[in-house]
């Protein structure tokens, strides 16, 4: 997929749409004490240890993903061995004919292809259900029930090659002069908008305002949205940027950082959090491409780098 490509589209989507309403005041760095300090840095550390042993071993990883379909304009798809499966998998676990995969509304129906094929959902095994989007067992492999409104299938495999081209990740030092504790200058009328992603695809979500602070001497401003898809909760908000790091020290279609939120009903914007999408590491994926008003003009030091798994990038290393 050619990201750089789509990055003009965005932009003319993001012109048409007038920012959120509402003054606020720009919050500074949150203020920590040396021992909030220590505990903070050592939860971060500890992150980032344990996302390098997932990316490297674990059976959903993003390097476990050996083949995605699509459902298009198809309701339901079949899942085997046989070569006429519009998911075919290769392996005398799976049966020529082993599941129907049908889309029925925010939900999926699976069920046993043959009456005696079966599936695993968590420590239960299947012939039939009614499920929401997550992922099901079959065999050694894990598939992946995506919806986002535009369904399909990924298949996970434990022994898949691109596991031999792990090479770790890159992270900024943890620098907590870029975790924000602060609130939403929420929307007058939270609206809906459109949001690109990474296959080429319109995806709606609602635009429920934006938080503002201060990276040195600059005032910084990002949207929040929610993305309107099945199991999106309510407080489940997305803040998709680019910055001055961005296609430099950083991966050149974004990152992403998650607003947590606080009981008092302000959120945590901790930076050295800030993490690329899953399309930065997989073709398999349909990832939101951060919408233009969420360009920031100074650099975001904090969290993950470019480690350049895919072909094209690794390019730019020589």
């Amino acid at each position: 997929m050619n990201f750089a490509a789509l990055l003009p589209v965005v932009a003319l989507l993001a012109i048409a749409v007038p920012s959120p309403g509402g003054a606020s005041t720009p919050s500074p760095p949150a203020r920590v004490t040396p021992a909030q300090s220590d505990s903070l840095t050592r939860a971060i550390e500890k992150d980032r240890e344990d996302t390098r042993e997932w990316l490297k071993s674990a059976p959903t990883s993003y390097l476990a993903t050996i083949a995605r379909r699509d459902f298009e304009e198809k309701t339901t798809m079949t899942v085997g061995s046989a070569p006429a499966n519009d998911v075919r998998i290769e392996d005398p676990a799976i049966a020529p004919a082993h599941l129907r995969v049908t889309v029925v509304g925010d939900s999926f129906r699976v069920e046993s292809a043959d009456g005696t094929a079966k599936f695993r959902v968590k420590d239960l095994e299947l012939t039939e259900a009614t499920l929401p989007p997550g992922s099901i067992g079959v065999g050694r492999f894990t598939l992946r029930l995506s919806h986002q409104r535009y369904p399909a299938i990924i298949v996970f495999d434990p022994h898949s090659p691109r596991f031999q081209s792990y090479k770790g990740l890159e992270y900024f030092p943890v620098n907590l002069s870029y975790r924000f504790v602060l609130r939403l200058a929420a929307a007058a009328q939270p609206e809906t908008v459109i949001i690109l992603s990474t296959r080429g695809n319109q995806r709606s979500a609602l635009r429920v305002g934006r938080f503002e602070f201060v990276v040195g001497n600059a005032v910084c401003r990002l949207e929040a949205t929610r993305l309107l898809e099945p199991g999106v909760g309510e407080r489940d908000l997305g803040v998709f940027f680019r910055d001055a790091t961005s296609g430099k020290q950083t991966y050149r279609l974004g990152r992403y950082v998650d607003a947590v939120p606080l009981p008092d009903g302000r959120y945590v914007l901790d930076f050295n959090y800030a993490y690329n999408p899953a399309c930065a590491f997989s073709e398999h994926y349909n990832c939101p491409i951060p919408p233009k008003a969420n360009t920031l003009k100074v650099p975001i030091s904090a969290g993950e780098k470019d480690s350049h798994y895919h072909a094209e990038d690794a390019a730019l290393d020589h």
